[in-house]
């Protein structure tokens, strides 16, 4: 990954003739890959074809998230919004699906959100805080000055996300502050 904190994990997988087994989460071995718990909430989000979920992030209540494909393929993007950052305002993404695998750690103070790249898509993701729909923020998920390059054109969005403002036109306070920044 091109941010440092924003961590592509590819689990063991155990597969043969019947199927396939793997661990979507153990505690010590992810630690010890970076990644930080603990995690309090889980959520599931089942989504249609061209389906652009976010940007979004929150403060106060930062949450980092552990996010995976349980059906079908996204393209899920993490943005460092932090304060201070080195890499504010930068983005990094990565395909997740059913068939590779793969998840992605998105550190607290980042914006997530992710497109359907599929027919639907069942994502899962753990939480390190619990949602508060008070300290949520919306970022807009075109911003030209973040230049995500998105994979579908003409996404389906909510309106929340299609009236979004951009990364300039949100209120410092509100964005979360990088450590040490």
């Amino acid at each position: 990954m091109t941010i440092p904190g924003v961590i592509l994990i590819e689990p063991d997988v155990f597969a043969d003739d019947r199927g396939y087994f793997l661990e979507t989460y153990r505690d010590a071995r992810y630690t010890e890959a970076g990644v930080a718990g603990p995690f309090v909430q889980d959520n599931l989000s089942y989504s249609k074809a061209r389906v652009l979920r976010g940007l979004h992030f929150q403060n106060p209540r930062v949450q980092a998230k552990l996010v995976y494909v349980f059906a079908g393929e996204i393209f899920d993007v993490a943005v460092d919004v932090r304060r201070g950052s080195p890499t504010f305002g930068r983005w990094t993404g990565a395909r997740l699906s059913s068939d590779n695998r793969h998840q992605l750690y998105i550190p607290a103070g980042f914006a997530h959100g992710f497109c359907v790249l599929s027919r639907s898509a069942h994502v899962i993701y753990k939480c390190t805080d619990l949602y508060d729909p008070a300290a949520e923020v919306s970022l807009l998920w075109n911003d030209p000055d973040i230049g995500i390059d998105w994979p579908v054109r003409a996404p389906r969005l909510s309106s929340k996300d299609a009236t979004a403002p951009p990364l300039k036109a949100i209120d410092p306070q509100r964005l979360p502050s990088y450590p040490g920044g």
